[in-house]
């Protein structure tokens, strides 16, 4: 048991993704867990509720139980939060959800897979690959994970494997014996304030394994931080360690062949896109470093099975296949679209729902060729996660910069929800790819959708 957070651990923000995998890790290494969440559903309130933990949901907070020892707090909690007032005045300890996760790491051998984008899917492969070893791991991931039934749990003896998060710090709190970096790009910068700092943190994290580092080689600025800090790189470039050769789309996935020292291992992910195929490569050489042979590993993989709102299938609507995806960064959005070219569709309708007015007021230029793969764009306004609105920055910005570089594409402003579906009913043929992208409520578009259609009939 992490002792040091004592037997009654209350967690606020409960229900959300990070948060419940905390919740769930303690639950499972036997403390007594209570939390809230303003949300009153959430894709993790059932498991928690499964594990024994006590969960509140709604705009009312519990009182804070008399026997609590400890509370965890998200970023998002502000700090007058009633939990972490009641806390404070009776001098109990107040802790933030890196050091927490930290405590819970430093029981096991943890890989902590890192990145700007990409490492929810890593992790959730390197999972899958190695409980299909036998290795009896634990894992962290922040999404639902179909194959393993939940975003979380302890596990057995084997390696702890862990999403670790840079958007708050967290990953550079985390005891970390093997350091995965899929790639660095301009994120955050709210939290670190230049870029400068966000790669420094992402050296520092490197620097701190203990037992093995492994980097992406598509990445020029994750290539060149693992080479100085002696990680082996893996990826489609000449000259990575484990080179990715022979890239095909395969029925609904791909395959490729893994060049190493061994000789090559033919290897087939079980969903689409490029993106995806180097996330499975990194995946199989962190394993490799816990002692699975690459072809066994390969074969594990196979029980791979996606992550939720990771290029997700939602079904059909009027006739069109509907897949949702959390891509809301440039790179992360034209490799969905690419991806969903990969389908075969009639046509790709992508709907787009840019992610905090921070972020998009720093990127909004760099989506100008986001969407070339599309065939028809929507753009809906900023989804604010919680920030208050920027003077001229809505998700117009986006729009401007896809028209200036491309002043013929087929594109809409559709500020609301209400306004996308109405689009989508009226735009949509059978046979396309209907691809819903970004972090925030956009992903209910698709039941919406499909509810329509059923209606239809």
């Amino acid at each position: 048991m992490a002792n040091d957070l004592g037997q009654h651990v209350f967690v606020t923000n409960v229900a959300g993704a990070g948060m419940s995998a905390v919740a769930t890790l303690l639950a499972e290494r036997g403390h007594r867990v209570a939390g809230h969440d303003p949300a009153s559903t959430t894709p993790y309130i059932d498991m928690l509720r499964s594990l024994g933990v006590e969960v509140h949901t709604g705009p009312e907070h519990p009182p804070l139980p008399e026997d609590v020892d400890t509370v965890v707090v998200s970023t998002a909690t502000p700090a007058d939060a009633p939990e972490v007032l009641a806390a404070q005045q009776r001098g109990l300890p107040v802790l933030h959800r890196s050091a927490a996760l930290a405590a819970l790491c430093a029981a096991r051998q943890t890989v902590s897979v890192a990145g700007t984008h990409g490492k929810s899917t890593t992790a959730a492969m390197l999972a899958t690959i190695l409980v299909g070893a036998g290795l009896d791991p634990g894992w962290v991931v922040g999404a639902t994970v179909p194959g393993l039934g939940r975003s979380a749990a302890w596990g057995g003896e084997g390696p702890l494997v862990v999403e670790a998060d840079e958007s708050d710090g967290t990953f550079l709190a985390l005891p970390t014996a093997v350091a995965v970096v899929t790639n660095v790009e301009p994120d955050h910068i709210e939290h670190y304030g230049d870029f400068t700092t966000l790669v420094g943190a992402f050296e520092q994290f490197l620097a701190g394994a203990t037992v093995a580092r492994l980097v992406g080689a598509d990445d020029d600025l994750a290539r060149d931080l693992g080479q100085a800090a002696g990680a082996r790189t893996v990826g489609t470039a000449e000259g990575a360690d484990l080179r990715m050769v022979d890239l095909r789309p395969e029925g609904p996935g791909t395959t490729f062949s893994l060049r190493h020292d061994g000789g090559p291992v033919e290897v087939h992910v079980p969903v689409p896109g490029e993106h995806n195929a180097r996330n499975a490569a990194v995946a199989l050489a962190a394993a490799e470093t816990l002692g699975v042979a690459l072809t066994e590993g390969a074969k594990a993989l196979g029980d791979f099975r996606g992550v939720g709102r990771r290029f997700e299938s939602r079904g059909t609507a009027f006739g069109a296949t509907l897949v949702d995806d959390y891509a809301h960064l440039p790179t992360e959005v034209a490799a969905a679209i690419a991806a969903a070219g990969e389908l075969g569709g009639r046509r790709v309708v992508c709907v787009f729902q840019p992610h905090r007015y921070s972020r998009t007021a720093t990127l909004w230029r760099d989506f100008a060729d986001a969407f070339v793969g599309a065939d028809l764009v929507g753009i809906t306004d900023v989804y604010s996660a919680g920030e208050p609105p920027r003077p001229g920055v809505s998700g117009k910005l986006v729009l401007e910069a896809v028209l200036e570089a491309h002043p013929w594409r087929n594109i809409a402003y559709l500020p609301d929800l209400d306004d996308v579906v109405t689009w989508l009913r009226h735009t949509l043929r059978p046979g396309d790819v209907c691809l819903t992208l970004g972090a925030g409520d956009l992903t209910t578009v698709p039941t919406r959708l499909a509810a329509a259609s059923e209606a239809r009939r």
